[in-house]
């Protein structure tokens, strides 16, 4: 009997790629013996004809499905709304442009094969992005891991290939700021990484800005680690430290030589650097406060226009 693979693919403004991408994908799943795929497209609110492109798609091809929200909710919602719409035994995310080589799907099949429960994908180049986006990516690794328990491999992608095992407890973890590289790692079961070399875009422009990335990296310290706001504390416990030094030897000073003429730029200083050290930690509280506070409205992660797809797992879905 053969087992099921769901291919999960977020897109937002992909009517460039939705064609080539299933002609390249269904090229090389056609002939892995003993699985069958299915397609879930999920279109994040793109305002060019994606939706069309995937109805037509759809039209033609009886596995393939789609999922198109009312408006764009984030590429961790259209993960999630795959997720969530699968029914197979094996489910794998992946990026319509792509970036993520579906020659490697044959592979990622040989590891669940071979007892892993996920076999994920790691860049090890990154050839074609700027300098200052590289870097600020590996420093988000290395900065995410020495604060967080959860550590996550350098380099790794959302593209992955996952057991059904795996999914239910990827599921289970409902909230509503989501980050799933972070999530994927929690979650914890054996995974086999992957090393690839970066694939270029070759049609259409990256969605991700520099300022984008900035939030989601973010996103994804704050999911994770409460480091910054220990990070906070011990900062204040030095600054006021200090300051009681500075105090007790401002009295000595005073008892020994008098009152010195009071210093203006020394005052100054002083004021700004900890009027600027409190909005600073009051700009941490506050991006936890604010996650807290979306958390507990409890809004939908994702709120569907209208699909294909009809399994009863789409609660979330408002016809």
């Amino acid at each position: 009997m053969s087992r099921t693979v769901d291919l999960v693919v977020p897109c937002y403004n992909e009517q460039d790629v939705i064609a080539s991408f299933y002609k390249e994908t269904n090229a090389v799943v056609k002939d892995i013996p003993g699985f069958d795929f299915r397609y879930i497209f999920i279109d994040d609110g793109s305002r060019d004809n994606t939706l069309p492109q995937l109805k037509a798609l759809a039209a033609l091809h009886p596995e393939v499905g789609y999922i198109s929200f009312s408006r764009n909710f984030g590429k961790e919602a259209g993960i999630y709304a795959g997720l969530k719409a699968s029914t197979a035994d094996l489910v794998v995310v992946m990026d319509a442009d792509l970036q993520h080589p579906p020659s490697m799907l044959p592979d990622m099949i040989a590891g669940i094969d071979e007892g892993h429960d996920c076999v994920a994908a790691r860049r090890i180049t990154r050839k074609g992005e700027g300098r200052v986006k590289s870097w600020l990516s590996s420093l988000f690794y290395k900065f995410s891991n020495a604060v967080s328990d959860v550590k996550m491999e350098e380099g790794a992608v959302d593209y992955r290939m996952m057991t059904r095992q795996m999914i239910n407890a990827v599921l289970s973890l409902c909230e509503r700021q989501r980050f799933s590289k972070g999530i994927f790692m929690w979650v914890g079961f054996d995974t086999k990484w992957i090393p690839y070399e970066n694939v270029e875009r070759t049609v259409g422009t990256s969605k991700w800005s520099i300022r984008s990335l900035f939030k989601y990296a973010m996103d994804g310290i704050m999911c994770f680690s409460t480091a910054p706001l220990k990070m906070v504390s011990w900062f204040g416990g030095i600054v006021c430290l200090l300051s009681f030094v500075y105090i007790i030897a401002t009295l000595i000073q005073t008892s020994i030589f008098g009152i010195d003429v009071p210093g203006y730029v020394t005052t100054l200083c002083a004021v700004l650097f900890l009027g600027g050290a409190i909005e600073f930690s009051i700009g941490i509280l506050g991006e936890y406060i604010s996650r807290i506070y979306l958390e507990v409205k409890n809004r939908p992660i994702y709120i569907t226009k209208e699909t294909n797809i009809h399994n009863g797992n789409d609660e979330e879905a408002v016809e």
